[in-house]
């Protein structure tokens, strides 16, 4: 009988510093720190390190955290931040189309008939004032109202189609989507 513990089986010591190097440069906001298990010990030094404005503190706390983690098993918490990472990635690739598809109904008029086929539901007259206003504000270097406000209809469109493919889809779509990645 071998009682010797199979040492293949766990990272190792530089794997897991890397780890907690990855789990310490992140940035949580309150409501998604709340939403991690941590040891009590662990939140109060991560809390205190968000309070720091001295930077050789903060610095020094961040050690301290890491070594408060090495005691933590990092396979949930890393889950939990690669679920607040791809939201992040998600809600930026879907800032990007929109920001796309503003500037292309700014550059070239013949888009605003792609964008209608694309968005039937987008009101083709406000959709039309909102890019000839724009146009004037630029014009004329006014505040950029028509600006964002040609950014808002375009979101607001993109969030329901969104929602709508969200609401529509199966299960089983869900599962094929999480395969393909």
């Amino acid at each position: 009988m071998d009682d010797t513990p199979d040492f293949d089986d766990l990272p190792s010591k530089s794997q897991r510093k890397r780890d907690m190097d990855a789990l310490q440069d992140i940035e949580l906001n309150a409501q998604q720190l709340d939403s991690i298990e941590l040891p009590e010990s662990l939140r109060e030094a991560v809390l205190e390190a968000r309070a720091m404005k001295h930077n050789e503190a903060r610095r020094r706390q961040v050690q301290y955290i890491g070594k408060l983690m090495r005691q933590v098993d990092p396979a949930p918490i890393r889950t939990k931040l690669d679920g607040f990472l791809s939201v992040s990635a998600e809600h930026t690739a879907q800032l990007h189309h929109i920001e796309r598809w503003r500037e292309r109904l700014l550059a070239d008029p013949k888009s605003v008939a792609e964008f209608i086929a694309a968005y039937p539901e987008a009101d083709s007259q406000q959709l039309r004032t909102l890019l000839r206003n724009t146009a004037d504000e630029r014009a004329r270097a006014k505040p950029p109202k028509n600006y964002r406000a040609l950014f808002q209809m375009i979101r607001g469109l993109v969030e329901a189609r969104n929602r709508l493919n969200a609401a529509t889809q199966t299960p089983a779509d869900t599962a094929d989507r999480a395969s393909d990645h």
